[in-house]
């Protein structure tokens, strides 16, 4: 009986080391679900002692010195090759107004100085939305070992995030720095966005071979492809919509209703 409590004890000692991959996030968005769950689940782990970091496009919308970002020399200067271009990578930090929690954004001129998130001023889905999508991917997986920090829980939220672990299971398949680290998605009702027709092409170039589910490429499709290379999914909306709550009764990996903040340390 001793041993038992011993052991349950120890699953949920602090000190776990959480990344949080998120599209959005309060006070950066607001007014949105995915934002304020984020900022939710980042302060509770953060308050409960965990080593919590959290990455995330740096849009143009979000403004540098409200918020107070500064570039990390040590961490840009690399370039990612996207569909054969050089992409230089920038990598932005800021501390969570009023708390000790690290906000780091993965910046590019070409693909996110623009002052919308997927659309433009006319309400026109940008064409190349996909491969912003990729970069973000490779951006942060680069990112988190230069910085040779291992998560041991990568929870993945919002549409672009999907992208990560279709590279980690195909691109990344022989790098053994996240071979112990578990990953996580929370699924939630997010506009379905066309993407570029070419995609595949461009996943092509990586030496990702043809992936059935985006032969017609949308964010929804992106996001139910990376349901097969994850290790839990919870809904993140308490109910999900059409195409993505039938991808979520089918999936064979473990999951979960929806939880409240509160509840998501019983998962990691």
């Amino acid at each position: 009986m001793c041993l038992c409590l011993m052991k349950t004890k120890k699953e949920f000692m602090p000190n776990r080391k959480i990344l949080y991959i998120t599209t959005e996030m309060f006070p950066y968005q607001e007014d949105s679900n995915i934002a304020a769950m984020v900022s939710k689940m980042a302060l509770k782990m953060h308050a409960d002692g965990n080593d919590v970091r959290v990455f995330m496009p740096r849009f143009g919308l979000i403004s540098e010195r409200k918020f107070q970002l500064h570039e990390v020399i040590r961490l840009s200067g690399m370039n990612i090759i996207i569909n054969d271009l050089d992409q230089p990578l920038i990598i932005k930090v800021a501390s969570l107004p009023g708390e000790r929690l690290q906000v780091y954004f993965i910046d590019n001129e070409e693909y996110f100085k623009r002052k919308f998130f997927y659309k433009d001023e006319d309400d026109k889905e940008y064409d190349d939305n996909g491969e912003r999508a990729i970069f973000f991917a490779r951006g942060v997986i680069e990112t988190i070992k230069k910085l040779n920090w291992v998560p041991d829980v990568i929870h993945l939220n919002g549409w672009m995030s999907s992208m990560i672990p279709v590279y980690l299971r195909t691109f990344y398949k022989n790098d053994y720095y996240f071979k112990n680290t578990k990953i996580v998605l929370s699924l939630y009702n997010e506009e379905n966005l066309p993407l570029e027709k070419n995609l595949l092409e461009k996943l092509k170039f990586d030496n990702i071979a043809e992936i059935e589910s985006l032969k017609k490429p949308n964010a929804q499709n992106l996001v139910i492809e990376s349901l097969k290379h994850v290790d839990y999914i919870i809904k993140g909306d308490e109910f999900l919509e059409g195409n993505l709550d039938k991808a979520f009764d089918k999936v064979k990996v473990e999951k979960s209703e929806y939880l409240d903040p509160e509840s998501i340390v019983n998962i990691y």
